[in-house]
């Protein structure tokens, strides 16, 4: 699924991962933002983090230090799977399918992915302002389908 990605999309989806990596405290600003609107948008995925599903973002998770390290995390892993599309796609695609299944262990469903593309899609938003089009939004929605495609298929075989 990664490799059938035109040159395009890939690029356009990096160039604007290059950007935001040029703004101040970039990993923890995009992962913050991210897991913020994940948690709007699925607030029983607090409980993969140890939180209450009715923790209160603002005031509890997005001081605590264990949420801000894996915020931070996620978004070098992130950095990690973009640089690696082009010439790493196949050791990409069976890490994607390690982490799927790893996945299942921490109580990530197959249901949190369109939930946690939005939320990415959201960060990335938040954190261009005016320079994110809607070209970029489609590059970036064919590059998170891609990526998540492997990871929930392997939670599909692991379950």
């Amino acid at each position: 699924m990664v490799a059938d990605m035109s040159y395009s999309t890939v690029s356009a989806v990096i160039d604007s991962w290059e950007e935001i990596r040029r703004l101040p405290q970039y990993e923890e600003k995009t992962g913050v933002s991210l897991f913020k609107k994940l948690f709007e948008l699925e607030p029983e995925s607090k409980a993969i983090f140890g939180f209450s599903k009715t923790a209160d973002v603002e005031r509890e998770l997005s001081k605590a230090p264990r949420f801000i390290k894996h915020a931070k995390y996620f978004i070098q892993m992130i950095d990690k799977a973009l640089g690696m599309l082009g010439p790493d796609i196949e050791l990409l695609t069976e890490i994607l399918l390690d982490l799927g299944a790893k996945h299942v262990g921490y109580g990530v469903k197959p249901e949190y992915f369109p939930s946690m593309g939005r939320a990415l899609i959201h960060a990335v938003k938040e954190q261009l302002g005016d320079r994110f089009t809607d070209e970029m939004k489609d590059a970036w929605v064919e590059v998170y389908g891609a990526l998540s495609y492997d990871m929930i298929r392997a939670q599909k075989i692991k379950r």
